[in-house]
């Protein structure tokens, strides 16, 4: 699943090809990808033709492009979600679901292979849908309070790596960016909030955002063709993992190898040497 970095150049993409556009026409070529929006597909439709893209903006993993009516188009790639820019003469993609025609030379097209993403409008969510409204800032977000976050995170007895997926503490941190940022932070995933030092929190979150602005410089992580930008190509940022996907290659720190253990239906990779299992306390 595309996480923050790439939902990132995403929206950059959109910045720079979508925005100040009107939309002259939609085309939902499949209902699934519209299922949020429960007036319908043509309600959709109907709510964003003719009106005017005023910014490309995101919460965490879901991006919204405000519109000209005060409301916004909220969208979600899920797994396999692509918003291309093409020229309307361009072949259509085998999986496109919707189709956004523009005053521009290009469209805008909404591909998903496996429909677990979607698109909707928010009524009256230009500024902030009120759809996302629980979701928390993300660590690139100028207004991230560190300081909140280290209080929150340090009052949870959830072992760190669970802490950093739960959007409503920190948003747009995903498996892949969570085991990298703890592998920078010598530190294990099931280490408790409540065991951590506040420079322990202080160093996750530098790992995290030092991980992201990374992985965002080389256009995001792809591990097939499912992740492209809005333009088609695909990342290559798995090119620099250290831990995530490694198991059995040596760590390049200390060389032991990298294990990888089952975790919330996924896998959590990092080092044994450093990123030492926290002991289990003795009970008194």
């Amino acid at each position: 699943m595309p996480e923050l970095p790439e939902v990132e150049v995403v929206r950059r993409g959109l910045d720079a090809h979508v925005v100040g556009h009107l939309v002259t026409g939609v085309e939902v070529l499949h209902p699934r990808p519209v299922r949020r929006h429960v007036a319908g597909p043509d309600d959709f439709a109907a709510l964003v033709t003719g009106r005017r893209i005023l910014g490309a903006r995101r919460r965490g993993k879901y991006l919204w492009l405000p519109l000209d009516s005060g409301d916004a188009v909220l969208g979600h790639l899920g797994m396999s979600g692509q918003m291309l820019v093409q020229p309307p003469a361009a072949i259509d993609e085998r999986h496109l679901r919707v189709r956004f025609r523009l005053d521009a030379p290009y469209e805008l097209r909404f591909v998903d292979q496996r429909m677990f993403g979607g698109l909707a409008v928010s009524h009256g969510g230009a500024e902030l849908p009120a759809e996302i409204a629980h979701i928390a800032r993300d660590p690139m977000d100028p207004d991230f309070d560190d300081d909140l976050f280290s209080v929150r995170v340090r009052k949870r007895a959830s072992g760190i790596k669970r802490i950093l997926l739960d959007q409503t503490v920190i948003s747009g941190v995903g498996n892949i960016y969570a085991d990298e940022a703890l592998w920078l932070a010598r530190l294990h995933g099931d280490r408790p909030g409540l065991r951590l030092h506040r420079k322990d929190v202080v160093e996750v979150l530098a790992g995290v955002r030092a991980v992201m602005q990374s992985a965002l410089a080389q256009g995001g992580t792809s591990f097939d063709a499912l992740y492209v930008d809005v333009n088609g190509a695909s990342g290559y940022f798995d090119r620099s993992l250290q831990a995530y996907g490694q198991e059995g290659q040596p760590c390049s720190r200390c060389g032991t190898p990298i294990a990888r253990v089952s975790f919330m239906n996924r896998s959590s990779y990092f080092c044994p040497v450093c990123q030492p299992k926290p002991r289990a306390r003795r009970a008194r």
